[in-house]
């Protein structure tokens, strides 16, 4: 039997992929809903759930997935730290992969920024900049949270080391500065570059989309690989086997 999948945000931009990637993949999408609508309805008749909508209605569909025991797949982004916390704590009691970019590639941009973080010493100065259609409304992207977490993690640096853009006298950088950079307009789908800067020399990591069907192919490669897990939280690293 093909998986059936509760698709919440299924009018926004990710949805609409998600909706036509599962129809050629041979999925079913059993109940397809948005703002307004009630995902309680349809979830008896489905598989796994699938979130890309917007932070509020994240902790209702956890709720639901809880109580009736549904694994789910989130890409919803834009969290404040505090609720995405708390909210970590309730998906892990179902199956769950939460993740910030659902694209293959970018989660090879993931590991390799990991190598390149923990190889490369103080000496060289990290930046992440990110470029997004003009009507995505959270920045940094969920990809770019994620980027700067593994630099941070790496690098045993706090969110106190973080700079977001620079503007007027800033004076030198200082040692263990984290900046970041997100750039909004046209459409563009999403663009990431992690850059790894010392005297002499620098390192570009970069990942470019220009179809938002590979992060739809993904969530739904997610969605399969998580029905059969034990509970807890996973991300695209543990679906695709790049987990160090």
């Amino acid at each position: 039997m093909p998986l059936t999948i509760l698709l919440n945000g299924a009018k926004g931009r990710m949805g609409q992929a998600i909706a036509m990637a599962a129809a050629e993949a041979g999925l079913v999408i059993g109940a397809a809903i948005d703002a307004g609508d009630d995902p309680a309805a349809g979830l008896a008749r489905c598989d796994a759930i699938i979130d890309f909508s917007s932070p509020p209605a994240t902790g209702r569909l956890l709720d639901l997935a809880v109580a009736h025991r549904k694994p789910i797949v989130i890409g919803t982004t834009g969290h404040a730290p505090e609720e995405k916390k708390n909210l970590l704590a309730l998906a892990a009691r179902v199956p769950c992969v939460w993740a910030g970019n659902f694209s293959v590639g970018v989660n090879l941009l993931f590991a390799l920024t990991q190598k390149a973080a923990r190889t490369l010493n103080s000496d060289y100065d990290a930046e992440v900049i990110e470029m997004h259609h003009r009507f995505k409304k959270d920045a940094p992207s969920g990809t770019a949270a994620r980027l700067l977490e593994i630099i941070l993690e790496e690098r045993k640096l706090t969110a106190k080391a973080l700079r977001h853009g620079r503007s007027g006298i800033t004076g030198e950088r200082p040692p263990g500065e984290v900046g970041v950079h997100s750039l909004r307009g046209g459409d563009v789908v999403g663009d990431h570059t992690v850059v790894f800067a010392a005297l002499g020399e620098r390192l570009e990591l970069t990942h470019k989309a220009s179809d938002r069907a590979i992060f739809a192919r993904g969530a739904l490669r997610a969605a399969q690989w998580i029905v059969p897990q034990r509970p807890g939280v996973y991300d695209m690293q543990d679906v695709l086997g790049l987990r160090a």
